[in-house]
């Protein structure tokens, strides 16, 4: 294999310390350089400047947690790094240790085996802090509503069995009345309803009365309700805070299903420069959009989506879910009918959500608004167009001499 950096360094990094291998390539043999450092700011800096005094602008190291966030931070400015996934990295088990890890990640990167992983620019990833933590919020919101009405459910409350939502104004309205009082009144409770739920008014009540509440329940209902209000006030700032990628997120909105809170989430994952990715296939299977490759001895095996994208690919899905029952724009609602008929429901939404990054990823290059016909144009590339027309042109040949119209010698020298 050709030797691709004659001069690069392999960096094991943990907690505390790191481990770095130099490695000079002069001639056939390479000469290698071993040192330790801690990862506090000082002794990170002066790893910086081993590097920079031995004329060592390339290195590699293993995404180990967040432990290799520091490192990066401080010599992204003078240092190209290349973050490398642990699977590709990975030595032979039974036969390693920090040392022999580092030098076996150096001699890989080298000879330039090893494939780097995206990492964004600093805007980027401040803001992918801000939507990672969000979506830490919302789980956590789910979490604390699901508690608070399984509360009520162990103190003989069915009020979820009646209405559609324990948060609605009614319903919240007949659960704060069941909190702060000792007795209950059903013609009190009555007049608590609002809207359709007026129908309902036995129903509501047959599912309260006889109910079973201490003290020590209410007490914890509340502290559920209180950390529920908090969880959403932190939503709210965080939806409040001002992003610097407004023409990107207006760009963005213009596809359907696509509100501003998905598209920051978006351009905090992909961030806005596709020269990143080689293609919108290599974006999509970086998303985990695309099936996997899994074929052994002529026997292809499971080719499930993989497990990537772990904060883009839930939100890229709910877009799609959004798209495909929207009025306003049919196209990808059309397209998902026509694809779950052939290959089911979950295989349709899945291919949806790809078309949909392959739209965002020529966007961002194009800076065009989302158009449907240039989507078409797009995914469909010219060598599978002519292909297309070939086939339309035999079948109406075929259709031709079935119907005794046209011979077929006249119609071998049309298509010639």
């Amino acid at each position: 294999m050709k030797v691709v950096y004659s001069t690069c360094c392999g960096v094991d990094v943990h907690k505390t310390f790191l481990v770095a291998t130099l490695i000079t390539t002069e001639g056939i043999t390479p000469h290698y350089s071993k040192k330790r450092f801690s990862t506090f700011n000082n002794s990170i800096l002066q790893f910086k400047q081993w590097l920079i005094e031995n004329n060592c602008l390339d290195i590699c190291m293993e995404s180990t947690g967040k432990y290799w966030v520091p490192i990066y931070n401080l010599l992204e400015d003078k240092i190209r790094i290349t973050v490398a996934n642990p699977k590709w990295v990975k030595a032979v088990k039974g036969n390693k240790d920090d040392v022999k890890d580092s030098k076996w990640i150096g001699d890989l990167f080298r000879l330039r085996i090893v494939p780097g992983s995206y990492i964004p620019e600093k805007p980027i990833r401040i803001l992918r802090e801000y939507t990672h933590y969000r979506y830490k919020l919302v789980s956590c919101k789910s979490s604390e509503k699901n508690r608070f009405q399984n509360a009520f459910t162990v103190c003989n409350v069915a009020l979820d069995a009646v209405v559609s939502d324990m948060f609605g104004k009614s319903a919240s309205s007949i659960t704060d009345y069941l909190i702060s009082t000792d007795s209950f009144d059903p013609e009190h409770c009555s007049t608590l309803l609002k809207g359709s739920l007026r129908d309902k008014v036995d129903s509501v009540i047959e599912s309260i009365e006889g109910y079973q509440m201490t003290k020590e329940q209410k007490d914890r209902m509340l502290m559920v309700r209180s950390h529920l209000e908090f969880v959403q006030t932190s939503i709210g700032k965080l939806d409040k805070m001002v992003a610097p990628f407004e023409s990107a997120i207006t760009l963005l909105c213009t596809i359907p299903g696509v509100d501003r809170v998905s598209a920051i989430t978006i351009i905090s994952e992909i961030g806005t420069d596709m020269s990143q990715f080689a293609s919108s296939k290599r974006l999509c299977c970086w998303a985990g959009l695309t099936p996997g490759n899994n074929e052994s001895a002529g026997k292809k095996k499971s080719v499930r989506i993989t497990r990537a994208g772990v904060y883009l690919k839930p939100a890229l899905m709910q877009i799609a879910h959004a798209s495909v029952t929207s009025n306003k724009s049919p196209y990808y609602k059309n397209k998902y009918n026509r694809i779950c008929k052939r290959r089911g429901k979950k295989r349709a939404i899945i291919a949806v959500t790809r078309m949909i990054l392959t739209a965002i990823y020529h966007m961002f290059i194009t800076g065009e608004e989302w158009n449907p016909s240039d989507l078409y144009k797009i995914d469909m590339p010219q060598e599978m167009m002519e292909k297309q027309k070939q086939k339309a042109l035999k079948q109406a040949a075929k259709l031709l001499i079935s119907s005794g119209l046209i011979k077929a010698a006249d119609i071998s020298l049309a298509l010639n």
